[in-house]
């Protein structure tokens, strides 16, 4: 996500490095899908041992009201920062569906069974292609899928209004109320998956086999259901959550069979560097540029924000104008790479 969301020139950008326009998925489209598919991944592991310990179990709702309030609030202040500007603050983001997603998979986990779960991700499915493709919009007429007249969109202008939206629309948000129902599904993808993971009762050979199967037939469904609802990340359609989400059981049996069965885990250190403070980098990524361009220097005589002489004056002399980006984008999550590195082998992990 860092990598994709601080290019050194938004105008300059290989396309496996952006979104698609609509419908599709490029790989950059597969990086928010997957962080939400390791939540729920994550939370039989986090809380298995709580909920069966009946003197933890009851402090177990209070810690995921609490993890999920501290998630959504941190989204909001990044929205906020630098000018906390509250007429025209977006409510939705990256952020806060990530909380309102472990919140909800986190509660269906302690007060589900396995089936139950099962069900629930596939009535979400059906019952957001019943509600986008057969449902009229309210002013607009007829079911559509089109940016800004779909029922999602209706959705989020009535509740949000235009001022509190994604300024690069302000008619329909790719993290709108709707949307975020299938995004569940997204998360209770990854809970199943964790579930499976830890079952001691499965040799290790027959869970790899299994997810390997289970990834695959989600990606064939999605392409066989791409025709009648297409695979989209901005309305996180049905099919999306299929077709990501079985990319994201493959990957995950990947590294767990290449990691955990085959004991390959020599390249894995960055990764866990990283991964230990994750939300801490991916916050404060965001924030810097926006520090950067507020420091001024001057260059030749005329005044200009940091981050744009530095990109000048080191990357596009010596390459291309999609290779000087590539290489800022590379360049800036290696430097986040050496205090991460250095606050992991200190044992500094900033929880939520």
């Amino acid at each position: 996500m860092i990598l994709v969301n601080n290019p050194g020139d938004w105008g300059h950008i290989y396309p496996p490095l952006e979104h698609a326009a609509w419908n599709g998925c490029t790989p950059t489209d597969l990086i928010f899908p997957f962080f939400l598919f390791i939540v729920g991944v994550s939370i039989p592991y986090a809380l298995e041992n709580k909920i069966n310990d009946p003197v933890l179990h009851k402090k177990v709702m209070p810690q995921i009201l609490r993890r999920a309030l501290l998630i959504f609030l941190l989204g909001i202040l990044v929205q906020l920062f630098p000018r906390f500007d509250f007429a025209t603050l977006r409510i939705p983001g990256v952020l806060q569906r990530i909380a309102i997603v472990y919140l909800v998979c986190a509660v269906f986990y302690t007060r589900s069974s396995k089936k139950a779960m099962s069900w629930i991700l596939g009535l979400i499915l059906i019952v957001y292609y019943v509600l986008m493709n057969w449902i009229p919009v309210p002013g607009v007429g007829d079911a559509n899928l089109e940016p800004g007249t779909n029922l999602a969109a209706w959705l989020d202008n009535l509740v949000f209004t235009q001022a509190h939206m994604w300024n690069q629309t302000k008619t329909w948000d790719p993290e709108g109320i709707l949307s975020t129902v299938p995004a569940i599904g997204t998360g209770l993808m990854g809970v199943l998956t964790g579930i499976w993971l830890r079952r001691k009762d499965r040799m290790q050979a027959e869970r790899v086999a299994w997810l390997f199967f289970a990834g695959i037939v989600s990606v064939i469904l999605a392409l066989i259901w791409d025709p009648f609802f297409p695979i989209n990340k901005s309305l996180w359609t049905s099919s999306f959550v299929l077709y990501t989400g079985g990319f994201a059981i493959i990957g995950l049996t990947l590294s767990y069979w290449l990691i955990d069965v085959q004991g390959i885990h020599g390249f894995t250190k960055p990764f866990v560097v990283y991964g230990a403070n994750a939300i801490t980098v991916f916050v404060v990524s965001g924030i810097l540029p926006t520090l950067l361009n507020f420091i001024k220097v001057n260059d030749k005589g005329v005044s200009t924000s940091l981050l744009p002489y530095l990109y000048q004056r080191f990357f596009t002399p010596g390459f291309t104008p999609v290779n000087a980006s590539l290489a800022w984008a590379i360049v800036y999550v290696l430097i986040f790479l050496v205090p991460l590195w250095m606050m992991y082998n200190r044992k500094i992990f900033i929880k939520i």
